[in-house]
C-alpha cells in the first residue's frame, strides 16, 4: 500500500504550533515543526525527518503574557536564531510538495492534537506571507479524536502514557517536541489497525 491510498490521496503532515495566544488572526506563531508521515513496504507508517523553525512575530502581532508564560517562549531571546513565517512556511511547503509530488498525492492533510487549532495558524499565515498553502483548507486528522477513541483519553501527555509511548512534561509545549510525539501516537494508532 503506498501512502496516497490510505487517505484519499492525502499526505498526513503532523504539525504543531506555539502562539502567542489562541487568535490565528491577531496572535503570533512564534514556533511550527511538520514531519512527514511514510509508509514502508511492509506497510508499517513511521515519521520521516521533521523540519521546525522558530519565528519571529509578524509585524504588530499580538503576545499574550499567559501564552508565553504557558509555553516558556522568550521572544528577545538572540538564541531562538528565530525566522520569518514566510521563510519557515516556505520551507514546510516546498518539502510537503515535494513528498506529495514523490507520494502521487493531491494535498497534503495536516494531523494534530486539537488539529483546528494549527491548522487556523497556518492559513493565517500563509495568507499573510501570501504563499499557496498545499494542506486541505478544512479537513485534518486529530488525534484528539483517535486518542479518545483508542484509548480513551483526550489530553495529549495522558494518551502518551496510556500508549506506552514515553512522555517528558518538561519538554512539552516546544513545536519539535510535540510534533515528534504526536507522530509517534498516530503511527502507533494507525499501525494498529489492518485495512489491507
Amino acid at each position: 500500500m503506498k501512502i496516497k491510498d490510505r487517505i484519499r490521496g492525502y499526505l498526513p503532515v503532523v504539525v504543531d504550533i506555539e502562539t502567542g495566544g489562541f487568535n490565528d488572526k491577531t496572535d503570533a506563531m512564534l514556533e511550527i515543526c511538520a514531519i512527514i508521515i511514510g509508509i514502508d513496504d511492509k506497510g508499517v507508517y513511521y515519521p520521516k525527518d521533521s523540519r521546525h523553525f522558530h519565528i519571529e512575530p509578524f509585524k504588530g502581532a499580538n503576545l499574550d503574557p499567559s501564552a508565553l508564560k504557558f509555553n516558556g517562549i522568550d521572544v528577545n531571546n538572540p538564541f531562538r536564531m528565530a525566522v520569518s513565517e514566510k521563510e519557515a512556511l516556505g520551507e514546510i511547503f516546498k518539502t510537503a510538495r515535494a513528498e506529495m509530488k514523490e507520494e502521487e498525492c493531491t494535498r497534503a492533510i495536516l494531523v494534530g492534537h486539537n488539529a483546528f487549532f494549527d491548522l487556523g495558524f497556518l492559513y493565517a499565515a500563509s495568507n499573510r506571507s501570501k504563499l499557496k498553502n498545499p494542506f486541505h483548507q478544512f479537513s485534518t486528522i486529530d488525534t484528539v479524536s483517535l486518542s479518545a477513541l483508542y484509548y480513551g483519553e483526550t489530553v495529549l501527555a495522558k494518551a502518551m502514557r496510556v500508549a506506552n509511548i514515553e512522555w517528558d512534561d518538561a519538554k512539552a509545549h516546544s513545536a519539535l517536541y510535540d510534533t515528534k510525539k504526536t507522530a509517534e501516537l498516530f503511527c502507533k494508532i494507525f499501525n494498529a489497525q489492518d485495512y489491507t
